[in-house]
C-alpha cells in the first residue's frame, strides 16, 4: 500500500493483508541496494498469522518518493514517522544490515513504542572499505559485484539446484539503483552505514528485548562485528537473543527458514 510520509509517497508491502489497526504491527526494513521484496518469505508468513507488515521502500528507493536518507539517524526518524502516519501506537521494528542500524537508532528513540527489535546481519561500527564506497559512486556495476561476492557464502551457480540467488541478487540490485534517477541510493546507504557512529548509545537506550540475527559465514558483517553491540547489549541489561545461522549476509534468502523461524520465535 501507499502511505502519505513526510509529504511523500511511501511504499508498503502488507504481505496481501490490508492494515488491521487491532492487530500488532512488524515493520520490515531492507539494507543498501535492496527493497521490500528481500523481506518475501518472511513478510507473508507474519501477515497470514497475526501481524500487520509494513515491508517498506525506504525513501528514494523503488516505489517510495523523497530523498534517500543520508544518515542513519535520518533513516529513523523516517521511520517514526511512518508509524505516526498510520497512528501505530506499538510496533516491532526488523531491520536487514543497513537497515538494523535504523531499526536500531529507531527503537532508541522512540523508547516503549518499540516492543521488539530484531537486527539482522548486524554489525557496529558497520564500516565500507574505501575501495568500496569509491566503486559505489564511480563504478556502481562493479561495486555490485563484490558486495554480493562477499555477501554470498555460495554463488548458488545456476547449474545447481534451487534458485541462483547471486544472479537474482544482482538483478535486484540493478533495478533498485535504476530507480532513483537523481540519486545513488547505492553511495548514499554505503556512506550512511560507515559513518554511523551512534550504535553504542543507541543500544544502551533501547527499552525492549533485542534479538540478533547473524550469519555464520557472513563476510560483510561478520559475526564478530557484533560483538560490541552484544557486550553494550548485555552490560544495560537487555533481554537479549543471539540466533547464529547458516550462509552469508543475505539471510532472508541464503537460509530463509532458520530467519523466519528466530524473527517468529523472538515475536511470539
Amino acid at each position: 500500500m501507499q502511505i502519505q510520509v513526510n509529504s511523500h509517497s511511501t511504499y508498503a508491502y502488507t504481505g496481501g493483508k490490508d492494515f488491521n489497526p487491532a492487530l500488532p504491527t512488524v515493520v520490515l526494513i531492507h539494507g543498501v541496494l535492496c527493497d521490500h521484496s528481500v523481506w518475501a518469505l518472511q513478510s507473508r508468513y507474519l501477515a497470514n498469522h497475526g501481524w500487520n507488515v509494513l515491508a517498506i521502500d525506504l525513501p528514494g528507493h523503488c516505489r517510495s518518493e523523497g530523498a534517500p536518507p543520508a544518515t542513519v539517524q535520518e533513516a529513523a526518524l523516517f521511520i517514526q514517522a511512518l508509524l505516526d502516519a498510520l497512528s501505530v501506537k506499538q510496533a516491532a521494528l526488523v531491520g536487514h544490515s543497513f537497515g538494523s542500524l535504523i531499526a536500531l537508532q529507531a527503537a532508541a528513540n522512540m523508547g516503549p513504542r518499540i516492543c521488539h527489535l530484531v537486527m539482522v546481519g548486524t554489525a557496529y561500527p558497520m564500516k565500507v572499505s574505501q575501495a568500496l564506497l569509491d566503486a559505489s559512486l564511480n563504478e556502481p556495476d562493479k561495486a555490485l559485484h563484490m558486495t554480493n561476492v562477499f555477501s554470498r557464502a555460495t554463488l548458488a551457480p545456476p547449474s545447481g539446484a534451487g534458485a541462483w540467488v547471486f544472479g537474482a541478487s544482482l538483478a535486484l540490485g540493478r533495478r533498485v539503483l535504476a530507480s532513483n534517477k537523481t540519486a545513488n541510493v547505492f553511495h548514499t546507504g554505503f556512506n550512511a552505514c560507515n559513518s554511523y557512529d551512534q550504535g553504542l548509545q543507541a543500544m544502551a537506550a533501547v527499552t525492549c528485548p533485542v534479538l540478533m540475527v547473524l550469519g555464520e559465514s557472513d563476510q560483510m558483517t561478520t559475526p564478530k562485528n557484533a560483538q560490541p553491540l552484544i557486550t553494550q547489549a548485555k552490560e544495560s541489561g537487555k533481554h537479549l537473543q543471539v540466533e547464529m545461522i547458516p550462509n552469508g549476509h543475505h539471510q532472508m534468502s541464503e537460509s530463509p527458514d532458520q530467519t523466519l523461524d528466530a524473527i517468529v520465535g523472538f515475536l511470539r
